[in-house]
């Protein structure tokens, strides 16, 4: 945004038309030789267009261009720009998603559970503000993918990139909340929360999905455990991401009630059950609002003159119109 010390002086760029009539425009400006061609009985003279009218008639634009620049430094023209500063810190978020095969489940129309899930995520990021995100994916192992951090575009980019058995066919539920506790265990935030999005049972890894929980407890970590998938025979498609294989078939879905709502509880947490992709969308949501906290903001308002540089632009135009002319044209006023 520009705004002006003196923007009254702004009405001095009333004066440039009139210049400009005069200038180029007003038959008796000077400069023209008169010739009566009432006498000549041939063919009218038309003079052609020639490259080196383009370039002066150019050069005009930019002295006068360079003229208005002068006028609007005069009125003190400056940027102004708003920040928006936090007082308060926003809630850690880690978000633990399963890329085990079986999220390939095609219950989820028009896409399977895991690019659902993904979804779900994508919008529920847009729409936080100055809260620390993170994102932990499992399957035979778990690794985090982005650590919490204010970088939602970051974010999005690397759950985009998420594939279904990059780390390989099992399902370690315990170590993917255990890597999540892992990079909160550092946090100040007042309140830190692990939203844990699966369809199967913990049967991998070396840490139980209880023992992670009773660490995320000890820690102050809340963690939502949202079961996703409908029981029952399942249609399933997914393609290897070591040998780039598809396969495709029936399965016989069906996600550990029990330990999702054991994890929750330990930690004061919730267990909510997604058997569609619209109940998913309800779920995060309703997590959305309730891990909402009051934040302190203030603004900042930032002004930056630029008078000096409209000025070395107005200038540069103008010197460019009088050396085009003079040297280059060898005009001789």
């Amino acid at each position: 945004m520009i705004t002006f010390d003196f923007p009254g002086m702004l009405l001095f760029i009333a004066i440039l038309p009139p210049f400009i009539f005069l200038r180029h425009f007003w038959k008796n400006r000077g400069g023209r030789l008169s010739f009566s061609f009432t006498i000549w009985q041939k063919e009218v003279f038309k003079p052609g267009i020639y490259l080196s009218k383009i370039i002066l008639f150019l050069s005009s634009v930019f002295f006068w261009i360079g003229f208005l620049l002068l006028l609007i430094a005069n009125a003190g023209p400056s940027l102004v720009s708003k920040e928006k500063i936090y007082l308060t810190r926003g809630i850690d978020i880690i978000f633990v998603l399963d890329e085990s095969p079986s999220m390939a489940g095609k219950d989820f129309l028009p896409d399977n559970r895991f690019e659902s899930a993904k979804n779900v995520i994508k919008t529920f990021v847009q729409g936080r503000d100055h809260d620390p995100i993170g994102l932990v994916s499992f399957g035979k192992n778990a690794v985090l993918r982005v650590p919490p951090g204010l970088d939602y575009e970051y974010f999005l980019e690397h759950l985009e990139g998420l594939q279904l058995m990059d780390l390989g066919n099992g399902t370690a539920m315990g170590m993917g909340i255990a890597v999540a506790c892992l990079h909160l265990d550092k946090s100040t935030a007042k309140e830190k929360v692990i939203i844990l999005l699966t369809d199967g049972d913990n049967n991998a890894g070396e840490i139980l999905p209880e023992s992670a929980a009773n660490i995320a407890s000890a820690m102050g970590i809340r963690i939502y455990s949202v079961g996703i998938g409908s029981s029952g025979e399942v249609p399933l498609e997914f393609t290897d991401p070591e040998t780039g294989k598809i396969y495709r078939g029936m399965y016989e879905s069906g996600y550990n009630e029990d330990i999702l709502k054991e994890i929750s509880e330990i930690t004061n947490g919730e267990f909510f059950q997604a058997q569609s992709p619209g109940a998913l969308g309800t779920i995060m949501s309703s997590i959305d609002s309730l891990e909402r906290i009051e934040k302190r903001t203030k603004l900042v308002i930032n002004t930056k003159p630029i008078h000096r540089e409209v000025i070395l632009i107005g200038f540069i135009l103008i010197l460019f119109d009088f050396f085009l002319k003079k040297w280059i044209f060898r005009e001789v006023l």
